[in-house]
């Protein structure tokens, strides 16, 4: 929603298009050279910073409703999506605090506490991750900023999303033994070493510097390139690249890499 008429729109009306009471949030990590991030929003009418998410639209599947709100912010399209937990704890988004004059002032809108945005809600959580360095973040109507955050020097978070980011760190960690991520977030043509380090970032510990690319190259999911990269005197490592078709096979089966 990028004006204040569609904005209007859907808090009056949006219960006829969107499913009530039913949302998604999404932990988006972004990883470049070393570095694991995670995205994160700011609402006009909500004090501490949150996850991205929003409604499911009546006409959407729950993956495509999820890959709608990554690429709204991230400007990407059709990331490694996966769901991680359902949250629906009582009173989960605090409704008993909602501030009618706060909501007014950040809107210009009235609504109530019967409004069909303030009822109890539950959240389907998402995790997606991607290059933080080839996103283009985008604000909406009713955010005032979109940014990256070291995974280690997080901010306090609004609802019960410090949880959620608990929880989509370790399922995307267990889940990093059982699927090859990393096709979007290397160069078309890396090294043994890129990869090895990306996984050590992402896991946030390490790894047999040796038998972690084996077990890769056993999957068939690397080739081995006749190039090679020149970084420095006696220092030539050869380049691989991902077969795409086991990488997608293997996306859909899983695979065992621990």
């Amino acid at each position: 929603m990028k004006t204040p008429a569609e904005f209007e729109d859907f808090v009056h009306n949006g219960h006829l298009h969107y499913i009530p009471h039913v949302s998604l949030d999404c932990a988006i990590f972004g990883y470049h050279e070393q570095q694991l991030k995670l995205l994160l929003i700011k609402h006009k009418a909500i004090n501490n910073w949150c996850l991205p998410g929003g409604y499911i639209k009546r006409t959407e599947k729950l993956v495509e409703a999820a890959n709608r709100n990554v690429k709204e912010r991230t400007g990407i399209d059709n990331l490694f999506l996966q769901q991680f937990k359902t949250f629906g704890d009582p009173d989960r988004a605090r409704i008993a605090e909602f501030d009618e004059e706060l909501w007014f002032e950040a809107t210009g809108i009235r609504i109530t506490k019967d409004s069909w945005l303030i009822d109890q809600t539950i959240s389907i959580g998402f995790y997606a991750i991607t290059d933080f360095s080839k996103t283009v973040l985008q604000t909406d109507i009713m955010t005032i900023d979109c940014a990256w955050f070291d995974i280690n020097e997080l901010p306090k978070l609004e609802f019960d999303h410090d949880e959620m980011v608990k929880e989509a760190l370790h399922t995307m960690r267990v889940q990093l033994y059982h699927y090859p991520i990393g096709y979007n977030m290397l160069p078309e043509k890396f090294t043994l070493t890129e990869i090895h380090v990306l996984y050590e970032t992402l896991l946030g510990k390490k790894l047999d510097v040796s038998n972690f690319p084996k077990k890769l190259m056993a999957l068939g999911l690397l080739k081995k390139l006749d190039e090679k990269r020149n970084i420095g005197p006696h220092r030539s490592p050869h380049l691989y690249v991902f077969d795409k078709e086991k990488y997608e096979q293997a996306l859909k089966n899983g695979v065992v890499l621990s």
